[in-house]
């Protein structure tokens, strides 16, 4: 009887043995040697092809996109050269507006000029004349003494000088300035206008190395231009209205006392007006 008990017993013992090692190796660390399990998820997932969002190389893009072309540059416009012929000045360089006054000094009109501006406290610049210069030193004396500026307007108004050779300019204007110190002896001669506003580059040079710089205008009212049937009226409500209407900041406006009657009875009027709205400077 005891033999089917121990038969039974080493029965049981056998079959738990064999369900232990059935149950063993999901959780235990693998043996030496043995190649790794792969799961049935990592399997797929290693045999699936790249997703399509995945981002190609530019190279590799059959439909690269290409950068816009930059737009040229717009050509600058060629600016104006500025100022008058041969480089000759037609501002003052500051805020402040310039009467000059040519042609003279005239024993007539020059005086009934220079009154009206003492009483208005208006300084100006006279290109005078040489010969004129010379004919009447007292008018230089006065325009010097009363606080105007002096220019050089050429011996005798000669409107073709610029286009002779620089020593027969140089000795134009030197004689004029030799007429103006003999009037004033330490006057100072700082500017010089050609005839007829026809500067030269020869003319600009030759005045430029005797110290004297070469003023044009940015306002010509045409006051010695008097037009058949014009009465002095009209001839001097134009004056008004063309410095009223070209004027401006750090212009240099052009016009004459020689025989100018019209333009003394004219400045009488543009003088406050000028006054009100810009500050009269000589050169």
């Amino acid at each position: 009887m005891r033999t089917p008990k121990v038969l039974l017993l080493g029965l049981a013992l056998s079959v738990l043995a064999g369900c232990g090692a059935a149950g063993a190796g999901e959780n235990d660390p693998p043996r030496a040697g043995a190649a790794p399990a792969t799961s049935a998820a990592s399997a797929v997932a290693s045999a699936a092809p790249a997703p399509s969002h995945v981002a190609k190389s530019p190279a590799s893009a059959p439909h690269a996109a290409v950068p816009p072309k930059a737009k040229p540059a717009p050509k600058k416009r060629a600016k104006k050269p500025a100022g008058g012929p041969a480089g000759s000045l037609t501002r003052t360089g500051r805020a402040g507006v310039a009467l000059t006054f040519d042609d003279g000094p005239d024993p007539v009109q020059t005086p009934r000029l220079l009154d009206l501006l003492k009483r208005e406290h208006v300084k100006a610049t006279f290109c005078v004349v040489g010969r004129n210069a010379a004919a009447h030193p007292a008018l230089i004396r006065r325009i010097a003494a009363e606080g105007h500026a002096l220019c050089n307007h050429t011996w005798n108004h000669s409107l073709t000088l610029g286009k002779k050779k620089p020593s027969v300019i140089r000795a134009d204007l030197r004689r004029t300035n030799d007429a103006i110190r003999r009037a004033v002896p330490k006057a100072r001669i700082k500017y010089m206008r050609a005839p007829g506003g026809n500067f030269t580059p020869a003319f600009v040079s030759v005045a430029r190395k005797m110290g004297m710089k070469s003023i044009y205008w940015q306002v010509d009212p045409r006051d010695w231009e008097h037009k058949r049937g014009e009465s002095k009226a009209a001839h001097e409500k134009k004056v008004v209205r063309t410095v009223q209407k070209r004027v401006g900041r750090g212009a240099i406006v052009l016009s004459h006392d020689y025989r100018q009657p019209g333009t003394i009875a004219a400045y009488r009027k543009l003088i406050p007006w000028l006054r009100a709205r810009y500050r009269l400077i000589a050169l």
